[in-house]
């Protein structure tokens, strides 16, 4: 493929390989008034599951992350978040874990937070600015935002000096504070000097070993009991706005960080002192065989609904585990594997004539004797009590999360939520590939000058045709270009029709590379400048800020 000079409007640049899936954008081509992006094209041979907070951060297929790591689509959930952000609506905020209760929170006017870190190993860049945006979206809506400055971890896993940190955590927080970040609302922290963070690590690492962060972020004997160290910190950071009440938390992250999210959540729910699960009789049950258990008394209710009498009195563990046996064939076609359906089989055989009921179950996870006797006189109605659970009869499930979280609360402990997280895509390298900050013709700086700026954005690859007749024939590949991204994430703001103009006229034909390369790089000089200026502002109130951006004189090594 041929290049162009860059004054040409013919197209330029090879266009890297496109998403596997194919891409919503498409639909605007066709007339669509929902603008879409693909996002974060990667760099080939990128590994497509493997999600590695310190690796490399591609991800060849966003959709796969759905079904092999649980995270959900944004789209589902957008419906439910009131005036959302640009990137939201765009698709560059792809994916959710738990939004809802944020989502919920935001629309009755309820207590939330939003937090975000920042590793501080080179310059922040355009990429960065994603979750920049972020955070200070989620503070306009009524949260309350936290900038954490990842210090430990820069050190520990990068190896970078106390001075090189203490430049670095400078330059974000300027930057941070120059979009919008208000810090009088707001939070701002270094892991370093942040005690309270360090104490609550402390205690989270208690119900962490090093097997399990074996399996997750792949250890070995090689690895650094700090690096082990700021992982914990890191978990402290996540749950950090619940230290003092419990509240809906969400972590805007990129999905190469999603391990530290499912880790977060894990530890959160070990805090806990209760665990609130369904139940069905006084024995235990795994999640796949409670959803059996679900199943087969929904279906013998149904029936004894049907024939007129009351189930909650006459069904036993017996009768379920006849009916189960019954149908064993039906739930194993359902999904259900063999060994599932014999564990439920046993249990029901071996519980007999025990009665058969729906109940919300309390365990005492962890417990004090005297929060487990507090919720044992807090349970309204008929309850059951076991050595190590209550089974409440009268409870819904909502309404036992509650009185559990209160009776936590009262007795020392910390009663926090499973903190949510939102997924942004990756922004393509300028050079196509990843955006790195070690690669400074792949990325923007927030500190370029606005003429390197204007410069990098003229020489960026595109997703252009082999030349100006082609491309007027058959359209650019405007989900393949970097320099559209550059619109869809920046440069059109929250201006959506500026937008979808702009990609329409791309994949139409009328948009060559050239002069579309030459607004881009206009409006990135302007970009950056504006920038700059507001940080320069910002950088003569530092001192007035609760934050130590120097440490280096304090600390070795």
């Amino acid at each position: 493929m041929t290049s162009d000079s860059p004054d040409s409007d013919a197209p330029e640049g090879d266009a890297p390989e496109p998403l596997p899936d194919g891409g919503e954008p498409s639909d605007a081509s066709e007339g669509s008034s929902e603008l879409r992006s693909d996002g974060g094209v990667d760099a080939e041979g990128a590994d497509d599951t493997t999600l590695d907070p310190w690796g490399s951060a591609t991800v060849s297929d966003y959709r796969k992350l759905f079904a092999e790591f649980g995270i959900e689509e944004f789209d589902e959930v957008l419906p439910e978040v009131p005036e959302p952000h640009y990137l939201m609506r765009r698709g560059v905020i792809f994916g959710h874990r738990d939004y809802r209760p944020v989502a919920r929170a935001m629309r009755d006017g309820d207590d939330f937070a939003a937090l975000s870190g920042f590793m501080p190993t080179g310059d922040p860049h355009i990429g960065h600015k994603l979750v920049f945006d972020e955070i200070i979206w989620h503070q306009q809506q009524g949260g309350d935002a936290y900038g954490l400055i990842a210090d430990l971890e820069a050190h520990s896993a990068r190896g970078l000096t106390w001075d090189e940190i203490d430049t670095h955590a400078t330059d974000y927080v300027l930057s941070l504070l120059a979009l919008g970040f208000d810090p009088e609302a707001g939070e701002l922290y270094r892991q370093s000097t942040n005690r309270e963070v360090q104490d609550l690590a402390f205690e989270l690492g208690v119900e962490a070993n090093f097997s399990e962060l074996q399996a997750i972020y792949d250890f070995d004997g090689e690895t650094d009991v700090s690096h082990m160290q700021s992982v914990v910190t890191q978990m402290a950071d996540i749950l950090y706005p619940q230290a003092d009440e419990p509240r809906p938390t969400v972590i805007p992250v990129g999905p190469d960080q999603d391990p530290h999210m499912r880790l977060a959540r894990d530890l959160a729910a070990r805090m806990r002192y209760f665990r609130v699960t369904e139940a069905f009789a006084g024995f235990e049950v795994a999640e796949d065989e409670r959803a059996l258990l679900g199943e087969v008394y929904e279906a013998l209710t149904a029936e004894e609904d049907a024939g007129g009498d009351d189930g909650d009195d006459t069904l036993r563990c017996e009768n379920a585990a006849d009916a189960l046996r019954a149908d064993r064939e039906s739930y194993e076609a359902a999904g259900y594997d063999a060994a599932t359906v014999e564990g439920v089989l046993e249990k029901l055989e071996n519980a007999g004539m025990e009665p058969i009921r729906r109940r919300t179950r309390f365990l005492g996870r962890n417990a004090t004797d005297a929060a487990f006797d507090a919720l044992i006189e807090a349970v309204d109605g008929e309850k059951r009590v076991y050595d190590e659970h209550v089974d409440a009869f009268d409870l819904s499930r909502e309404a036992a999360e509650d009185l559990a979280r209160e009776v936590e609360l009262d007795h020392g402990g910390y009663g926090f939520r499973a903190p949510s997280s939102i997924y942004h895509r990756f922004m393509t390298g300028l050079t196509g590939g990843k955006m790195s900050s070690s690669v400074p013709a792949s990325h923007i700086s927030l500190l370029d000058d606005p003429e390197d700026g204007y410069d990098k954005v003229k020489a960026a690859t595109t997703g252009g045709r082999q030349s100006a007749e082609e491309q007027r024939e058959l359209g650019g590949e405007a989900d393949e270009c970097p320099v559209y991204e550059l619109y869809a994430y920046l440069l059109a703001g929250e201006d959506d029709e500026f937008a979808t103009e702009v990609y329409e006229e791309c994949v139409g034909g009328e948009r060559l590379c050239g002069g579309c390369k030459e607004q881009a790089a206009e409006l990135m000089a302007e970009f950056l400048e504006d920038h700059q200026e507001k940080r320069d502002e910002w950088a003569e109130k530092l001192d007035d800020l609760d934050i130590d951006l120097d440490v280096a004189a304090d600390r070795r090594g």
